[in-house]
């Protein structure tokens, strides 16, 4: 794969760590996005370490969160969860990261997709992966 720069922020949501990107800054198609996280994260590597990527070598830390504005009226933000294999060539968007999705709020207010409010900012996220609304 062509090396690359790609704007992201590391971040740990409660017992995970992952990586956020905005889905826009990924190649629209499937293939080429999930080359470019399994890069990005290290897979797959045959010894586990992730050492030539951002994973962290266990399911809890080899992550990707694709956020972007949210093309819904009822929310702020959307957000889907890769899970990234560390051995395998494999991206999973089966499930959600409950952890991870503590750190979207945050992310969504410092990547101006929500502007923060006097007192308590709500930020409404629709989480693709299970098809749910999360209010942080």
């Amino acid at each position: 794969m062509t090396h690359t720069s790609l704007p992201a922020a590391f971040v740990r949501g409660g017992t995970s760590k992952g990586v956020i990107v905005r889905r826009e800054d990924l190649p629209a198609d499937p293939a080429r996005r999930d080359a470019l996280l399994l890069a990005l994260m290290g897979s797959p590597d045959p010894y586990g370490k992730q050492m030539d990527g951002l994973g962290g070598a266990s399911s809890s830390t080899s992550k990707v969160a694709l956020v972007s504005a949210s093309s819904r009226d009822d929310c702020d933000v959307d957000y889907l969860v890769a899970q990234v294999d560390v051995e395998r060539p494999i991206v999973d968007y089966s499930a959600n990261c409950g952890n991870l999705s503590s750190a979207i709020g945050p992310y969504a207010l410092r990547a101006g997709l929500v502007a923060p409010r006097e007192g308590i900012t709500e930020v409404r996220i629709w989480q693709e992966n299970t098809a749910r609304r999360i209010i942080a």
